[in-house]
């Protein structure tokens, strides 16, 4: 959006955690090194990408619809996304073969026997990491649907959803969204919300299909 040139390196899951910790200081995705200068964080790195190339920006001008867009996008990060580790690790865990789709278009180079191979203890590592089991996933299957009502008011109300100029809100939230709707059990919650459509503009396309059963029920 900010049409600067960039690189993407990528770590398997769930080393990211120690690599990023070592190289940033934190564990967590995603990161930016910029002539040295280390950012990490999806917001702090928004931030910083505002100051490099203020167009198009990522946040309003005025100050009460900025607050507005700076809230949803805090619950976006700390609240809502998540979720979207919860469930999908503890899919992992049950269709741990999922992980193949999921890898699609990696920068990784392991052919999917050596994935299918390695994907249940990839799983176990990532669903202790991210904290979760099926009673995690379940208490975040109840809460899902009063999240998607959330986001769906913000796009009523136009704190986000804008197709002209989406703001970090809309990248923060509506990339979680997209995640979820590639897990089989979740999708039918979400694909006749505006969120959906929002998310399927933004980010038309995701790897990887989480099939249904993959997730405890209610």
């Amino acid at each position: 959006m900010k049409r600067l040139s960039y690189g993407i390196t990528e770590w398997p899951p769930p080393l990211h955690a120690p690599m990023q910790l070592a190289l940033f200081g934190a564990r967590t995705v995603p990161a930016l090194k910029l002539d040295g200068e280390k950012v990490s964080g999806s917001r702090a790195i928004m931030r910083r990408l505002e100051q490099l190339a203020p167009e198009p920006p990522l946040f309003p001008a005025d100050p009460a619809a900025r607050a507005r867009v700076e809230e949803a996008e805090r619950w976006g990060d700390e609240v809502f996304q998540p979720v979207a580790r919860e469930l999908i690790w503890v899919g992992f865990t049950h269709r741990p073969g999922a992980m193949v789709g999921y890898s699609e278009h990696s920068r990784l180079p392991l052919p999917a026997p050596a994935i299918r191979a390695i994907a249940p203890a990839i799983a176990r590592m990532g669903a202790r990491l991210n904290r979760t089991d099926d009673g995690v996933a379940r208490c975040a299957l109840e809460a899902l649907p009063g999240q998607l009502d959330k986001i769906d008011g913000w796009i009523a109300d136009g704190t986000i959803g804008d197709p002209e100029r989406p703001n970090a809100a809309d990248l923060q939230i509506t990339s979680t969204v997209r995640l979820l709707m590639t897990l089989d059990d979740v999708r039918p919650l979400i694909d006749s919300r505006p969120c959906a459509e929002v998310a399927m503009r933004l980010f038309p396309g995701a790897d990887g299909e989480m099939p249904a059963g993959s997730l405890p029920a209610l």
